[in-house]
């Protein structure tokens, strides 16, 4: 069969076929007190089936949402499988949402039943739960606590062996391939998230093409460390390696990952480029230390590595002394990264800059593109070790198309386009069209081997060097409400923080200024003006604690004009012109950065 028509496959089908033939591999692995403990991938099943059945015990019916919320563990998986078992639909929640933003996806999905990590996500729940109607019961993964609402792990395994397994089987066996399975929820334009509906098709075929495109076998191991709320941890964490029966390492921390990347030596790898970025910064600075002749070697090492890895993407030979520098600098580097294993390293979910890929090949380290959404289960286009050019997005994954329409819009269409959005008919009607082009409202252009590249984004949306989504209308709004702010442009495509341009209303300056004993009078002074400026951060800081931390505005600058039709920030109707501020206000934005 070709991708596009392979058999379509419910969820618990690609994991018993693989525990039929993996039974006694391991699956998953974490540590605990200082040692790697694995699942097999018969306990893995055994484990999904039981939360399954315990959920099932708490009143889970068909269709009925799960909210999960937590770091990375053996419970997110097992909650998560074990939620589409019984026929619910899990929805991630990021570890940094606020309590009112919990409480909006629980809600929206209409979750009986949410999981947490422990005290401190439970508390968020607690003070929102009367903003929930639908939410029974929580399952707590590590702890307990004394509302009898609140049950622990254990319990809800104890709870899920009083369920037989044969109810569990009748769930399994009345859902379709094409169910949803799975809620993602990503930023909107209107302040609150949409929920992209995945299928089981959805996820099993795109997992299935994605991994095989890239190599992934049984026995490969992965490092699971971004957010599991996400698409593209979903997919590389949970569903791909379910399908190629690749085993799955939990990192302890975010902190501890460049420890743990030394310990599991990954076959594969995802990083989102804030991850490139950090272990580059760390190199160089390791490099600074070394002495004249490390650094020579190490200079003429990666000329060699940087000639090879375009030779290679031309199909041209290699330079003479490649191996030779692989043997002096290459190999050293790579094991001391933990990537002496590594295959396929993957960058994902947000832009990446050509100085950082090339760092990277440099030291004989290819970096893969991946282009996609959330509403394409993921990938929509991939690089693969037979096929990809650095600065390129990729070619079209496998059984699906890719088209740039006359407007320069890269648009998908496949087994990988989502179901519609939960609840918002008007928004699903927006994005995909009548003949099931799904329009990623980004820009780009495809070569002659049929390679992505991402030129601009069509759509406002922002996505920070940690591959987070971001609304900037939502913050803008917030900010606009300070009495004393004109405008906000909100800015932090491919950075690590976002940061905002503000204009000041002049004729509210010299109240304001007034009222909180500061001598300014006009909108220049204001600017320069250290207790107005203590004021207004103030009110951002105010902003901030109601958003979750990727979205709160780390820096700020003051523009002392306003934006204009005339000054071309702004069109006919007032809109603001985001291309053309970044542009004018280049200098304002870089020193947020610096």
């Amino acid at each position: 069969m070709t991708a596009d028509n392979a058999a379509k496959l419910k969820v618990n089908e690609v994991l018993d076929a693989t525990v039929r033939a993996y039974a006694d591999q391991p699956a998953i692995k974490v540590k605990r007190d200082g040692t790697w403990q694995a699942y097999t991938w018969k306990e893995y099943r055994e484990h999904a089936r039981l939360a399954a059945r315990g959920f099932m015990a708490l009143g889970l019916e068909p269709k009925q949402g799960v909210a999960i919320i937590g770091y990375n563990c053996p419970q997110w998986f097992f909650s998560d499988v074990g939620a589409i078992l019984a026929g619910g639909i899990p929805a991630g929640i990021y570890t940094t949402n606020s309590p009112e933003q919990c409480a909006y996806i629980v809600a929206h999905a209409e979750s009986p039943i949410a999981v947490v990590e422990d005290a401190k996500q439970l508390a968020k729940f607690k003070e929102v739960w009367a903003e929930m109607p639908s939410l029974k019961h929580i399952v707590m993964m590590y702890g307990s606590d004394t509302d009898p609402r609140v049950i622990s792990w254990d319990k809800l395994l104890e709870l899920g062996g009083n369920v037989a397994e044969a109810d569990l089987d009748a769930r399994i066996a009345a859902q379709g391939a094409d169910d949803v399975c799975t809620l993602i929820y990503t930023s909107g334009t209107t302040g609150n998230p949409k929920a992209v509906m995945i299928s089981h098709d959805n996820l099993t075929w795109t997992a299935r093409t994605t991994l095989r495109a890239l190599g992934v076998n049984a026995g490969d191991d992965g490092l699971s460390y971004l957010p599991l709320s996400h698409v593209a941890e979903q997919i590389t964490a949970i569903h791909g390696p379910m399908a190629a029966a690749a085993c799955i390492w939990f990192a302890e921390s975010l902190d501890k990952l460049g420890e743990n990347l030394k310990e599991v030596r990954p076959t594969y790898f995802l990083g989102v480029p804030r991850v490139w970025e950090k272990i580059q910064a760390k190199m160089e600075a390791a490099g600074a230390q070394n002495s004249p002749i490390k650094k020579a070697i190490a200079k003429w090492a990666r000329g060699v590595g940087l000639q090879a890895g375009y030779a290679k993407q031309r199909g041209e030979p290699t330079p003479a002394l490649y191996g030779l520098a692989g043997k002096l600098v290459f190999s050293k580097v790579k094991q001391a990264l933990g990537l002496d294993r590594c295959r396929i390293q993957v960058t994902s979910a947000a832009p990446i800059s050509r100085s950082t890929l090339e760092f990277f090949l440099s030291l004989d380290i290819v970096i893969y593109e991946v282009f996609g959404m959330s509403e394409c289960t993921g990938p929509g286009t991939i690089s693969s070790p037979d096929k990809w050019a650095t600065g390129k997005a990729g070619y079209a994954l496998p059984g699906t198309e890719v088209k740039i329409f006359p407007d320069g819009e890269i648009c998908l269409r496949g087994r990988n386009v989502f179901k519609g959005y939960l609840k918002n008919p008007e928004s699903t009607a927006e994005t995909i069209d009548g003949e099931g082009w799904l329009h990623s409202g980004d820009i780009g252009t495809i070569d002659d081997r049929g390679l992505l590249q991402i030129t601009d984004r069509k759509k406002d949306l922002l996505i920070t060097a940690g591959g987070e989504n971001i609304a900037p209308q939502v913050l803008e709004g917030l900010l606009k409400g300070i009495p004393v702010v004109a405008q906000a442009c909100v800015v932090g495509d491919a950075r690590k923080y976002l940061g905002a341009l503000l204009t000041l209303d002049p004729e509210k300056v010299p109240a304001i200024c007034q009222q909180i004993g500061s001598s300014a009078r006009d909108v220049t002074s204001a600017a320069q003006d250290e207790t107005f400026r203590r004021f207004l951060q103030g009110e951002i800081d105010q902003i901030n604690g109601k958003l979750a931390q990727v979205q709160s505005i780390k820096r700020w600058v003051i523009i002392t004009n306003e934006f204009t039709i005339d000054g071309g920030e702004l069109t006919p109707t007032m809109k603001m012109k985001r291309k053309v501020i970044r542009e004018k206000y280049g200098t304002q934005i870089e020193s947020l950065y610096h």
